[in-house]
């Protein structure tokens, strides 16, 4: 199996009005946000000349991303009903790109240097 991943960068606010109003992520805040696409293949399934998938590919997932997501506020982006947190993030996008992106395994998203939040289906 190979793997390879590509990380993408945006800025965004939300609020988590979900939390206690104490909360510090109740308010409204932002994040330089980290985007990690992961996609796999086996090795009977790469694509010539020996791509799990051209890099280039990924230039659409770019640009919707900047158009989607980048100083945007992610309550309204992601739409009513789910809590913008990194988690429903990552599942969110791993939504909306599977079918566009069948080699898809994991999208990763980072709100500082030290969180994470992966989900892989």
């Amino acid at each position: 199996m190979f793997s390879i991943t590509k990380e993408f960068h945006f800025s965004a606010s939300h609020v988590l009005d979900q939390l206690p109003g104490w909360h510090p992520c109740a308010r409204l805040h932002g994040h330089n946000y980290v985007v990690i696409l992961e996609l796999s293949a086996a090795d009977e399934a790469l694509r010539a000349p020996g791509f799990v998938r051209d890099y280039r590919d990924l230039d659409a997932f770019k640009k919707w991303l900047d158009d989607t997501l980048d100083h945007r506020h992610l309550n309204e982006s992601m739409g009513g009903g789910c809590s913008p947190t990194a988690e429903n993030l990552a599942q969110w996008i791993f939504k909306r790109w599977c079918e566009e992106l069948p080699e898809l395994t994991a999208v990763k998203v980072s709100e500082t240097p030290k969180t994470w939040a992966v989900y892989r289906p």
